[in-house]
């Protein structure tokens, strides 16, 4: 992709690459790159139109039946509990929001011209929604969206779509010292990945630095569960993405999704002692389970 982008700034003028990433102000880069659109948009034909519906990856509908995916994220809403409140997370999110929040490459998140970014990850925009209430003075924030998401990079898997839908929670307060807010956070979110899945559900935790929080799960976290909860040693998934605990959410021998603790509140709010815990599961991938797909 680097080299790729430097033979494009080649064919440009010298110094339009110096104005274009500096000497703009972001509302005249985004007047110039909108002409430029506006321009482009001009010369599509209807045939045009067509092609690129059949051929781009990023505008193919998902092959996944909506009623059945509706009925997915019906089981989800109704078990989960009052304390989570629910957010309609809007497509859109500033500029910068994963690779700042999460620190996830830029290049496989979908940009646009108005300064902001086609929603990736919705457990990123809960944890900043998250950080707003908290700063606004909420002593716990537990929040819960369900989003269409985007990812850019090119997936080789069969049936496997740039755009999916996941159902996210994100949950956020202040450390009260030896993991115990932590326990607290992993079992309501563990809790209720159970009472989603059954029985069957497979739940797995790996601790890449051993914290308190591996204290609490065996002397506070799997009491209050009472379902199993299983240590994955071996897994290096995540390691640099997730801070101390990672989960592993699954049913059936089908992975669904993760989570894990992150740093992403104590970072938007500068305060060390905040405490964020994330996990999330692909509702498309539930269905099929549910479907027997």
């Amino acid at each position: 992709m680097a080299d790729v982008g430097e033979r494009v700034w080649q064919k440009i003028p010298e110094g339009a690459r110096e104005a274009l990433e500096r000497g703009l102000s972001p509302s005249e880069l985004q007047t110039v790159l909108l002409q430029i659109s506006r321009e482009r948009a001009g010369a599509v034909t209807p045939a045009r139109v067509m092609r690129r519906w059949l051929e781009d990856r990023f505008v193919r509908p998902s092959g996944v039946d909506p009623r059945a995916l509706v009925k997915t994220q019906a089981r989800l809403w109704e078990r989960l509990p009052e304390r989570f409140a629910g957010v309609e997370l809007s497509p859109l999110t500033p500029l910068g929001t994963c690779s700042a929040v999460a620190t996830v490459d830029q290049n496989k998140i979908v940009s646009t011209i108005r300064s902001t970014e086609v929603a990736s990850d919705p457990t990123n925009e809960l944890a900043i929604e998250a950080a707003v209430r908290r700063r606004a003075g909420q002593a716990r924030v537990d929040l819960a969206a369900c989003q269409r998401v985007v990812r850019a990079q090119a997936v080789d898997a069969p049936g496997m779509s740039a755009h999916f839908q996941l159902f996210a929670l994100v949950s956020s307060a202040r450390d009260t010292g030896s993991g115990r807010i932590e326990a607290e956070l992993l079992v309501d979110h563990l809790r209720f990945w159970h009472d989603v899945l059954g029985d069957e559900a497979q739940l797995t935790y790996t601790t890449f630095a051993r914290t308190a929080v591996r204290e609490r799960i065996d002397d506070t976290v799997r009491p209050a569960l009472k379902v199993d909860l299983s240590e994955d040693p071996e897994r290096d998934k995540g390691s640099n993405y997730y801070s101390g605990t990672a989960l592993g959410i699954g049913v059936g021998g089908v992975e669904l999704g993760d989570g894990g603790f992150t740093r992403w509140t104590a970072e938007l709010l500068g305060d060390a002692k905040e405490r964020c815990l994330i996990s999330c599961i692909s509702t498309e991938r539930l269905t099929a389970v549910l479907s027997g797909a």
